[in-house]
């Protein structure tokens, strides 16, 4: 009888430590807002659709104007760009893919309302389908 009662009470013991632990761990996406390495980067990966029957030389002035924007602001600290070409036929329509990345949170929180990522913003909108925004942290 001690022993089952013995057994009970460090089984409920065990069960309310896990329980408290569990509650402290911190999800993936708080580690993933908190955890920032010496050697990690903020990627701000971008993908854009536009509209049926948009014209070529309107979709190069939104590819210039972006590329313009680490120009324009220092918090920007690499960029790339490129045009899909997956054989995968997923792309749901996203042709273009710009990579932006940053040093900090804190880049790109500058970044988002600067006033030429907002003139950028109106160069883009009236030939925007839709967009896709991922940001992530480099490991």
């Amino acid at each position: 009888m001690k022993t089952k009662k013995l057994s009970l009470m460090l089984g409920l013991a065990l069960a309310v430590i896990s329980l408290i632990s569990f509650s402290f761990t911190p999800t993936a996406h708080e580690q993933n807002k908190t955890i920032m390495h010496a050697d990690s980067v903020l990627r701000h990966v971008v993908l854009f659709k536009f509209k049926d029957g948009t014209s070529a030389s309107d979709i190069k002035k939104v590819e210039d104007a972006f590329t313009a924007l680490p120009t324009k602001i220092p918090q920007i600290h690499d960029y790339e760009w490129g045009l899909n070409n997956s054989p995968e036929g997923l792309d749901k329509g996203f042709t273009h893919c710009f990579f932006l990345t940053f040093k900090s949170e804190a880049d790109r929180a500058t970044y988002l309302p600067h006033p030429d990522h907002k003139a950028f913003g109106k160069v883009l909108t009236p030939h925007l389908d839709d967009v896709l925004v991922i940001d992530y942290w480099s490991k």
